[in-house]
């Protein structure tokens, strides 16, 4: 029986692939063979090292996803290096400023709007136009956040960058779909990045928030790796549309 996550040949992107969630998904994708890169961050170079030892081709792009012009110059070196995506995760983003709301200036919201949702339109817009006019089908991916499903006291402008991005994905499913193209958010939990870290070893949030973890412990970057190589294989299939929880219960408990 052919290997079912064999991706060898297939080009994943990976938008903040060099750190957290995205350096594990990016991990994953590139032990099953595909040719993954990330963007956004001064850790390019180190993730592309490490990304590298699996033996599979990686380029690491600088690259602003809140830029349309950018994310534009970015896409289309990716296609003159690798030939074609396959599939794109939209996983770049920022925290919020941590003010309160009646506090949070426009600039404060639109800083993370920009990035989070704004930044992963561009980004998907990009890859699903490849998509449609290369044909074959494609994956699109975003990382959004179980601040969406609960309420996020200080985080209102990462809750509703996060919530829109799922509602985009939404629609990609249905108005790509008779592309062969497949679209999911990803609903990621309390995990280990360098941008959740700090908070989660407070130890007020630690003592609180950790009681409330059935598996009592805080997500992986390596936790997302087998479900991005899950959804990148998942090209043509009859699964769409989802959103899918990685939490570790939490959201249910």
């Amino acid at each position: 029986m052919t290997n079912l996550f064999d991706l060898t040949g297939h080009v994943a992107l990976v938008t903040g692939g060099n750190s957290g969630i995205g350096l594990g998904m990016a991990h994953g994708l590139a032990q099953c063979g595909a040719d993954v890169w990330g963007t956004n961050a001064e850790r390019n170079e180190s993730a592309a090292h490490e990304l590298a030892k699996h033996g599979t081709g990686v380029r690491a792009i600088r690259c602003d996803v809140g830029d349309e012009d950018a994310v534009t110059a970015s896409f289309a070196a990716t296609l003159e290096h690798f030939g074609r995506v396959d599939s794109c995760f939209a996983n770049a983003g920022v925290g919020g400023s941590g003010r309160r709301f009646v506090e949070t200036s426009l600039p404060d919201f639109r800083a993370v709007t920009r990035v989070n949702l704004e930044g992963a339109f561009l980004t998907l817009r990009a890859a699903a136009a490849h998509m449609v006019e290369r044909g074959g089908g494609g994956v699109l991916v975003g990382t959004s956040s179980v601040s969406t499903v609960h309420g996020a006291p200080r985080g209102q402008a990462y809750a509703a960058s996060k919530a829109g991005l799922t509602a985009m994905i939404k629609g990609c499913a249905v108005e790509l779909a008779r592309y062969g193209i497949n679209a999911h958010s990803i609903i990621a939990g309390w995990t280990e990045t360098p941008l959740a870290s700090p908070k989660l070893h407070d130890e007020t949030f630690e003592r609180l928030v950790m009681k409330r973890m059935p598996q009592r412990r805080w997500g992986e970057p390596g936790d997302f790796a087998r479900l991005a190589v899950y959804l990148a294989g998942g090209i043509g299939g009859f699964h769409t549309g989802d959103e899918i929880v990685v939490d570790g219960a939490y959201s249910i408990f």
